[in-house]
């Protein structure tokens, strides 16, 4: 599986060996917040397997051994400067941590003038695409920023099209009511009309019965 996968090297970390004292700078989370922690001490171990390659740096803080393995391909590892490069002749260097601080330090490698000068092109090749990396994040973010602006303009815009929908939509209904009501109004007026007029007309009929009535009897 490890050779399926892509290892992408982090630019920031270059090639050191056990025994080489290095200045470690690792992300930490707390919560949402996030900070650089700086851990210096001397690489007694490096593990080489793919994805999960990590080494080991150990150090002695106030008489105390302190040892903390990162991830070599980690993200939160940010970058890895040498101090100075150690003469061993072991790959692991657990025998330090029997020694006490004093003799526990290793000698410094000399590098010759081809291996200086091989430092020095690897630093201005980090030191150049740094800047890359800064001039592409820089350009990116101005052709964001129109794209942004472009949305926030577009978005009162879209905003009011469902309003004026909802308006338009509301607007018939509106209009609708106010003629239910009269018309929910005049309809028992309506029904009391006939009603009235049948009323009327039966009572002279009503008065004019009794009127008549007297007449025939007295014939």
């Amino acid at each position: 599986m490890a050779s399926l996968i892509k290892v992408k090297p982090n630019p920031n970390i270059p090639a050191f060996a056990p025994g080489d004292t290095v200045k470690v700078s690792a992300k930490i989370v707390e919560g949402e917040k996030e900070r650089t922690q700086l851990f210096q001490g001397v690489v007694i171990k490096v593990r080489h397997g793919g994805v999960g390659s990590s080494f080991t740096v150990r150090r002695v803080a106030h008489g105390v051994g302190v040892e903390r393995t990162f991830p070599l391909y980690s993200p939160l590892v940010v970058k890895v400067e040498i101090v100075r490069h150690g003469k061993v002749r072991r790959a692991k260097l657990y025998y330090l941590r029997g020694l006490s601080a004093k003799a526990s330090r290793i000698k410094e490698r000399r590098l010759s003038r081809q291996e200086l000068e091989m430092e020095r092109e690897a630093a201005q090749k980090l030191k150049q695409e740094q800047k890359l990396k800064r001039e592409q994040e820089a350009a990116q973010k101005l052709e964001q920023e129109p794209e942004q602006k472009l949305e926030q303009e577009q978005a009162p815009e879209l905003e009011q099209e469902p309003e004026q929908e909802l308006e338009q939509e509301q607007a018939p209904e509106l209009e609708q009511e106010p003629e239910q009501k009269l018309e929910q109004e005049q309809a028992p007026e309506l029904e009391q009309e006939p009603v009235q007029e049948l009323e009327q007309e039966q009572a002279p009929e009503l008065e004019q019965e009794p009127e008549q009535k007297p007449e025939q009897e007295q014939k």
